[in-house]
């Protein structure tokens, strides 16, 4: 099994997929590859340090959060192998070229990034919607081995077949209005000993940024681990409660796509560790691929 999350900030893989990925290393031990690409550079989120400073020290957050969380880490490089600059993130040729080169190399069985903001109302974050979209746009050209050949050149008269991933959406609170999920993972049997000390790991975002930046609620800047765990726990029982999910246990929320492979509700199911019936809506997915799932490629099985 192999698992990529592509997502657009340093932090942003902690929030959303890093309890899911501990739960498949659990579970799946030698057996899972577990891969997080970010695509941009991290400079601009920060109110005192310099955009070099800055960058520096979230590259190093995430390397430490990577040995913490046993997975691997990869910055995405454009063509010319410069990181996309943050805060201005933009779906243009060399973003989906980069994109498709991450995950051919890969080849994924199931790639999780953000959604795109569709609704009016909604709000977003550039660099997150950025990357939703380039993924949707390149999800296609994933198996097409010419679709990039300029900017990253190959043999053309001979070519590989790669395989197109599963491609999951995780929860993006940017969009404020409009939130959804089909499925929801209860991650707190490595909520504490894993979650709350990988996001820990971004002193910068956590203790500095965010309670800067936050909207339209303040957040409290942390004391210590503790603290943050009590933080940790309060942040996601609010997200629960907006998507109408009772108790006070911690969840990673997903909606399933049919951007890259059409999938087997049946086999997302059996493949993904953690879910919870009750906090999720199993008959809203399977509703949604009622038609094309007879005619759907195989998804990962474990």
């Amino acid at each position: 099994m192999r698992v990529l999350c592509v997502h657009a900030h340093f932090d942003d893989y902690e929030f959303t997929c890093g309890g899911l990925f501990e739960l498949w290393r659990r579970k799946l031990g030698k057996d899972v590859r577990c891969r997080v690409v970010i695509c941009t550079d991290g400079k601009a989120g920060h109110q005192f340090r310099t955009r070099d400073e800055t960058g520096a020290m979230r590259l190093a957050e995430q390397e430490a959060s990577a040995r913490i969380g046993g997975y691997e880490f990869v910055p995405l490089r454009l063509p010319d192998g410069k990181m996309p600059r943050e805060a201005c993130l933009q779906v243009d040729i060399p973003l989906l070229a980069a994109l498709w080169k991450a995950i051919r190399d890969f080849e994924p069985d199931y790639l999780f990034c953000p959604p795109v903001a569709s609704h009016p109302l909604s709000g977003m974050h550039v660099d997150h919607d950025a990357v939703g979209e380039a993924v949707r746009k390149v999800a296609y050209m994933i198996n097409v081995p010419h679709a990039f050949t300029p900017e990253y050149p190959a043999d053309e008269t001979s070519s590989k077949q790669v395989k197109v991933p599963v491609i999951i959406n995780t929860y993006d609170p940017y969009l404020k209005v409009a939130l959804r999920h089909d499925l929801a993972v209860d991650i707190d049997p490595v909520f504490d000993d894993v979650v709350c000390p990988i996001t820990w790991c971004h002193q910068s975002q956590i203790a500095e940024w965010l309670p800067w930046v936050s909207s339209p609620r303040l957040l409290e800047a942390p004391k210590d681990l503790a603290h943050w765990r009590r933080l940790m726990r309060a942040r996601y029982a609010e997200a629960s409660a907006e998507l109408g999910i009772a108790g006070n246990r911690p969840y990673e929320m997903f909606c399933v796509t049919a951007w890259g492979t059409v999938p087997d509700p049946e086999q997302v199911l059996r493949d993904l560790p953690g879910l919870d019936p009750k906090a999720s809506n199993y008959d809203q997915l399977r509703e949604r691929f009622a038609r094309s799932v007879a005619n759907a490629r195989p998804a990962a099985s474990t």
